[in-house]
C-alpha cells in the first residue's frame, strides 16, 4: 500500500489516501535529466511498448510520411512535429524538452493531425493552417460555408455542422435549374501546362467551368454550382454547365505538400450529383436534409481520394422530423430479395446525426432516442443548454450561474437567456452575444463545443505513467496542454473562422487510457466493483473520492498551464481547455484502452484495415501476423472470401493478438469486462464529465435491450437535474446486434488462445524488425494521407442491415 497526498474535493487541500499497488509497474520514469537525450535515445527499435502490438502497422500507415530516405521512423516524426511547436508557439527551452522527454516516453503527444503535419512546409502556408486540426464546426449560412466545409474535408479535419432552421433560412432561394451538359476525362494535360485556380466563363446561358489542379480547384467548382443556381442574372432559366476536368491530375500522382496520392475518381460524378440535388429545390430554399446531402457528397467525393476516411456531425433541430428519419429506409430489398444502400441516401452515411432539444426533453423522448439508437445506431440527442452555459464558462464561472442560466433557457428561451447574460455580464457585442448564444456546435465525435470553430487536441497516455508518480502525471498533462496552446498562434484566413477564435479560442486537452491506470491505481477490487456495477456503497464512494481526486489535478494542471502560456504570449485565454476524445488510433500506438472507455476484453484480436498489398500490410505478414480479407469481400455467393490474394479482394485485415498490460494482476481473468453495464459505463463517464472535462466527453456506451429503459432514465434525470450531460453515442453490444458480423475490429479471446496465436505469431515471424520489413516492400507514395478526422470505435463497426 502507498500513501499519497490527494486533492481533497471538498475543501481545495489536501487528503492522505492510501491506494493499492496490485503489483509493481513496468513503466517508464519521470526524470528532468534525460529530456535532452530522449529523443535521441528511442531510435528506430523498441520504439512502442511490449503491451502495444498494433502500434508499428498503425505508426507507419498513419502518422509517418514518405520522405526521400523512405519512411520516418518515431524519432523524426517527433522531432519534425516539436520543431514545429518550437517554431509556431515560440517556446522556452525547458518546455521543449518537457514536451520532448513525454513524445520519447509516449506519455504526452500532440494531435494526431499535428504527428502527420506538423513540421511541414505545407502547414507553414496560411491558407493550410486548418490541415493542423483535428476538427472544426460551421453553420450553415451561405454556399461558402458549403465549400469551406469540403475544403476542411480534404485537408483531413473532422467537420461538424449546426443545419438547424433560424441558420438554413439565411440561405439563398434555388432559381435556376442546373444541367450538366458534359464532363471531360481527367488529367488530359501535361503536368507542367495544368492551370492551378478554377475558372469560369459565362456565355448567355451556358457557363464552362475548368476545374484547377489544386485542393482550392476542387471546392472552387462545387461552390460555383451553387452560387449559380442562385444566381439572379439567370432569372430562373436553366443554366448548360459545361465542366473541363482536363488539368486535375490522374489518380496516382504524388500530392507532393500535404501527402498521399491523388485519386480523383469519384469528382468526374459529383457536378452530377449536387446538379440533380439542387434541381428538386429548385423556387424554395434547401431543405436540412438537403443541405446534408449537399455536404455528403463532396465527402464522398473526398473519401474516394487521398483522405483516409470522412468525419462528420450534422447537427439538426429537434423538431425537424425528416432529419431525424433521413436515415430511416437506408437499405433497399429488390425481387430477389437482396439488399442494397438507397442509392439517393448513400451519402448520408458520411456523417453522424444528432438532434439539438432547447429545452430538456421528456423521458419518453429520451428512452425512444436509446431505442432507436440501439437498433439503428442512430437518433442521438444533444442537451443544447448545458453545452452553452459550459462555454461561457469565462462569465458562468459557478455550477450555482450555469445552473441559473439553463433554468432560464430552458424555461424562458434562448432570447430571454441572452438577455440575462447582457444584463448580468454585459455590456456584451451584439454579434458576439449571438455567438455565445450558439456554442453548442459539436465536432465530429462530440467532444468540442463552440461555433464556427477549429480545434486541436493533445493526449497523454495514462496507461504509461505510474499513479504513484504524482510529477510524472503533471510533466505529461503540462506537455500536452502546451502542444494544444501553441496552434493558438495561427491567425485564420476566414474571417468567420478568425473571429470565431478572437471571441472564443479553443483547445483540448484530452486523455486516454484512463480505465488502465485505474485498475494499476486501485487494483482488482475496483475492477469488481465494476463488475458489480458501480453500487453507491462506502467502497463505492471511496473509489469516486479517489478517481475524482486524480480527474480535478489533471483539470487543474491544464488550466494553469494553458493560461500561463497566453498570458505570456497576449493571447486571449480559452474559457474551457479540457476534453476526452475517442482515441481509438493513437491509444494503439501505446495498448491504451481509449479514452475513458473500458477494453473490450483483457485478450482480443485486434483487426486493422489496410488496402490491398499495402506496403505496411506486406510487413505485417513477415512480421507473422495473419491477414485475411475484410468483411466486404465476398465471392458470388456472398460468402467471405478467404484468400487475401483473391483478385476479387479489395481490402485487408490485419489480426493482432493484443492482451491489456494489466490482464496478468491477479483476479484479474475473474472479471467479465463483456458484463459491464451500460449504467456502470454512464456513471464512470459522468465522473469524467463532472471532474474533468469543461467541453464534453466523446461516449460510446455498450448496451443490451434490456437496459434500454434504465439507461433512458438514467439520461433524462441527467438532463432535469443539469448535472452536466450533454450528448453521448449508444451502441448495441457485439452480443446483441452486432453478433452476426464476422471480423469484427475487436474479437475477444481468453488466455490460452492468446497464449497460442501469439506463438503463431513469433513461429511465422520472417523478420524481427518491423521497420526493415516494411522497407522492403515500401514502393512508391502513400496512397492515403494522415490520420481520419474521428477516432470512435463506433466508426469502425459495419453498417446494419434491416433484421440483423
Amino acid at each position: 500500500m502507498v500513501l499519497l497526498k490527494l486533492a481533497d474535493t471538498m475543501s481545495g487541500g489536501s487528503v492522505p489516501i492510501l491506494i493499492g499497488i496490485s503489483q509493481p509497474m513496468t513503466l517508464t520514469s519521470s526524470r528532468p535529466e534525460i529530456a535532452m537525450t530522449a529523443l535521441e535515445a528511442s531510435g528506430q527499435r523498441g520504439d512502442f511498448p511490449a503491451t502495444a502490438p498494433a502500434a508499428n502497422p498503425v505508426f507507419y500507415r498513419t502518422y509517418s510520411r514518405r520522405t526521400s530516405s523512405g519512411r520516418e521512423s518515431w524519432n523524426e516524426v517527433s522531432t519534425r512535429n516539436l520543431q514545429g511547436l518550437q517554431q509556431l508557439g515560440k517556446l522556452r527551452a525547458e518546455e521543449v524538452a518537457l514536451m520532448s522527454r513525454m513524445q520519447a516516453e509516449k506519455k504526452a503527444l500532440p494531435s494526431g493531425r499535428w504527428l502527420w503535419i506538423g513540421g511541414t512546409d505545407w502547414i507553414e502556408k496560411a491558407e493550410n493552417f486548418s490541415g493542423a486540426y483535428n476538427c472544426t464546426s460551421t453553420n450553415l449560412v451561405d454556399w461558402e460555408a458549403f465549400g469551406l466545409m469540403m475544403d476542411l474535408a480534404m485537408m483531413g479535419c473532422g467537420t461538424g455542422a449546426v443545419i438547424e432552421p433560424h441558420l438554413i433560412d439565411q440561405l439563398p432561394v434555388v432559381r435556376n435549374p442546373i444541367k450538366i451538359v458534359g464532363v471531360t476525362d481527367i488529367g488530359l494535360t501535361a503536368a507542367h501546362q495544368r492551370q492551378e485556380q478554377t475558372t469560369h466563363s459565362i456565355e448567355n446561358d451556358n457557363v464552362l467551368i475548368k476545374v484547377g489542379d489544386t485542393r482550392r480547384g476542387w471546392v472552387d467548382s462545387y461552390q460555383l454550382l451553387l452560387e449559380l443556381c442562385s444566381d439572379e442574372r439567370f432569372a430562373g432559366r436553366t443554366i448548360n454547365v459545361s465542366i473541363d476536368l482536363s488539368d486535375v491530375r490522374p489518380v496516382g500522382e504524388t500530392l507532393k505538400g500535404f501527402g498521399g496520392m491523388a485519386n480523383p475518381v469519384k469528382l468526374k460524378d459529383l457536378y452530377t450529383r449536387v446538379a440533380r440535388l439542387l434541381g428538386k429545390a429548385v423556387g424554395r430554399r434547401l431543405t436540412s436534409v438537403e443541405c446534408c446531402l449537399l455536404i455528403d457528397e463532396a465527402a464522398v467525393t473526398i473519401v474516394a481520394g487521398n483522405i483516409r476516411r470522412s468525419a462528420g456531425m450534422r447537427q439538426f433541430s429537434a423538431e425537424d422530423l425528416a432529419a431525424a428519419d433521413a436515415k430511416e429506409n437506408l437499405w433497399q430489398q429488390d425481387a430477389d430479395g437482396n439488399w442494397r444502400i438507397d442509392p439517393e441516401k448513400d451519402a448520408l452515411r458520411m456523417a453522424n446525426h444528432t438532434r439539438v432539444y432547447h429545452n430538456r426533453p421528456s423521458r419518453s423522448i429520451v428512452v425512444e432516442a436509446v431505442r432507436k439508437q440501439f437498433h439503428s445506431g442512430e437518433g442521438a440527442i444533444q442537451f443544447a443548454p448545458e453545452a452553452i452555459a459550459r462555454s461561457n464558462a469565462d462569465l458562468l464561472t459557478t455550477q450555482e450561474l450555469r445552473q441559473e442560466f439553463i433554468g432560464i433557457y430552458c424555461d424562458q428561451g434562448r432570447d430571454e437567456a441572452g438577455r440575462w447574460l447582457q444584463t448580468n455580464h454585459g455590456p456584451i457585442d451584439a454579434n458576439e452575444l449571438e455567438h455565445r448564444l450558439g456554442r453548442y456546435g459539436l465536432n465530429p465525435c462530440g467532444e468540442i463545443l463552440g461555433a464556427d470553430f477549429h480545434c486541436n487536441l493533445a493526449e497523454i497516455h495514462l496507461n504509461q505513467i505510474d499513479p504513484c508518480d504524482e510529477d510524472g502525471q503533471a510533466d505529461a498533462f503540462k506537455a500536452a496542454a502546451l502542444s494544444v496552446a501553441c496552434l493558438l498562434n495561427h491567425r485564420f484566413e476566414v474571417p468567420r473562422y478568425r473571429q470565431s477564435r478572437a471571441w472564443d479560442p479553443i483547445v483540448g486537452v484530452s486523455f486516454t487510457g484512463l480505465f488502465d491506470f485505474f485498475v494499476h491505481a486501485f487494483g482488482t477490487d475496483w475492477l469488481r466493483w465494476w463488475e458489480n456495477g458501480r453500487p453507491d456503497t462506502d467502497e463505492g464512494r471511496h473509489f469516486k473520492q479517489k478517481e475524482a481526486s486524480f480527474l480535478i489535478r489533471w483539470k487543474k494542471i491544464v488550466n494553469e498551464t494553458v493560461w500561463d502560456y497566453c498570458d505570456r504570449h497576449e493571447l486571449r485565454r480559452p474559457s474551457r481547455c479540457t476534453t476526452v476524445q475517442p482515441a481509438g488510433t493513437k491509444s494503439l500506438l501505446t495498448g491504451a484502452a481509449p479514452g475513458w472507455h473500458p477494453p473490450k476484453a483483457q485478450r482480443f484480436i485486434r483487426r486493422i484495415t489496410f488496402r490491398k498489398n499495402d506496403p505496411v500490410a506486406m510487413a505485417c505478414m513477415d512480421y507473422g501476423y495473419t491477414v485475411v480479407p475484410s468483411q466486404s469481400d465476398k465471392d458470388e455467393q456472398g460468402r467471405l472470401l478467404d484468400d487475401p490474394f483473391d483478385p476479387r479482394c479489395s481490402e485487408w485485415l490485419v489480426e493482432i493478438p493484443t492482451e491489456v498490460s494489466w490482464a496478468n494482476l491477479p483476479g484479474a481473468d475473474a472479471v467479465n469486462i463483456n458484463n459491464f453495464s451500460a449504467l456502470a459505463q454512464f456513471d464512470f463517464y459522468m465522473q469524467v464529465q463532472s471532474h474533468y472535462t469543461a467541453h464534453n466527453t466523446s461516449a460510446t456506451i455498450e448496451l443490451r435491450e434490456d437496459e434500454i429503459e434504465s439507461l433512458g432514465e438514467a439520461l433524462h434525470q441527467a438532463i432535469d437535474n443539469s448535472e452536466g450531460y450533454i450528448s453521448a453515442a449508444l451502441l448495441a453490444r457485439f452480443d446483441a446486434n452486432n453478433a452476426t458480423f464476422p471480423r469484427l475490429p475487436f474479437e475477444p479471446i481468453n488466455a490460452n488462445t492468446f497464449e497460442r496465436l501469439q506463438a503463431e505469431v513469433v513461429n511465422r515471424r520472417v523478420r524481427s524488425n518491423f521497420f526493415e520489413a516494411l522497407h522492403s516492400y515500401d514502393q512508391g507514395e502513400l496512397m492515403e494521407a494522415g490520420p481520419a478526422g474521428c477516432d470512435s470505435d463506433k466508426c469502425l463497426l459495419p453498417l446494419a442491415k434491416p433484421g440483423s
